[in-house]
């Protein structure tokens, strides 16, 4: 069974859990939005199994992390989640691991492997493609509806919707993203209690509002946040896996990025899945882990 420990961050007291061998290969599993750590449970055992160090931190906003100071910005820019990975990565001295996250966990797997690849091995990315995260002038419509939760946080109703609603917004968007993942319900209401953490509503909101320039960023990210809107070159090996059927970043947001990869890079299509690839393809994300721990 993991255990949860917690390790402070110039931001953050976070939360983690961490099963395995102490002494193996570590593996470090960042979790998406709107989700936690629970995501992870399907291929936990097995990475235990072939003797890896697993640890699951639970991201700013979510479960039982917190925050150190009252007065610290509730920042949801992926400039915010790229420090809080590579500062916990450097907490636990970690050099070597291989990183897996999706959706935001997958965003701050490619900032820390572009601003800070001495501290990984390699990185599996999934639902979510690397130099996306900045507005552009075109957008297709299909995309733009996909998104409609990013831009209904800009109206007063639609904060409220993110903060005091959060559990049904949640729920509607699992439904949406993940269309034919027959068995999501039971998963999600065993997530559901980490999204009561006073501080989602507000990063979720800021998340968004910064990522499409309607409100500033926090200043302690300025310089992270100028370095990772210049799309630098990641130079370790990458595994992105997208599905299909995902209803949030479509899965053509991740093609054509071959450009931005120096070192060993792998783009693959999963037929009849979705946004939460975690829980809806364990074998494809364990398979991908593993190919990257084999180096």
């Amino acid at each position: 069974m993991p255990t949860t420990k917690h390790i402070k961050t110039r931001d953050l007291d976070i939360a983690y859990e961490e099963a395995g061998d102490p002494r193996g290969k570590p593996i470090v599993l960042v979790h998406g939005w709107p989700d936690d750590v629970r995501c992870w449970d399907k291929i936990v055992p097995a990475l235990v199994d072939g003797g890896h160090r697993v640890i699951a931190p639970y991201l700013r906003g979510t479960g039982p992390t917190s925050f150190l100071s009252a007065d610290t910005m509730r920042s949801g820019a992926i400039a915010a989640l790229t420090e809080d990975l590579a500062e916990f990565l450097e907490a636990l001295d970690l050099g070597d691991a291989v990183i897996c996250g999706y959706d935001w966990g997958a965003r701050a797997g490619y900032g820390v492997a572009a601003l800070f690849p001495a501290r990984l091995r390699g990185l599996v990315a999934m639902a979510a493609g690397y130099a996306t995260s900045q507005p552009i002038k075109e957008i297709g419509y299909d995309l733009a509806k996909a998104y409609w939760y990013e831009w209904v946080v800009a109206l007063k109703q639609g904060q409220e919707a993110m903060d005091k609603d959060r559990l049904r917004l949640a729920r509607f968007l699992w439904a949406t993203w993940s269309p034919d993942w027959p068995t999501k319900w039971q998963d999600f209401d065993e997530m559901a209690p980490s999204l009561q953490n006073d501080d989602w509503g507000p990063i979720s909101i800021h998340a968004y509002l910064q990522r499409w320039k309607e409100t500033p960023g926090a200043p302690e990210h300025e310089d992270v946040e100028r370095r990772l809107a210049e799309n630098p070159a990641i130079q370790v090996a990458t595994l992105v896996l997208h599905g299909a059927s995902d209803g949030c970043n479509l899965v053509d947001t991740s093609a054509g990025k071959d450009q931005y990869f120096a070192a060993q890079y792998e783009r693959v299509v999963l037929d009849a899945i979705g946004h939460f690839i975690p829980q809806e393809a364990p074998k494809q994300t364990l398979d991908a882990i593993l190919r990257l721990t084999s180096r």
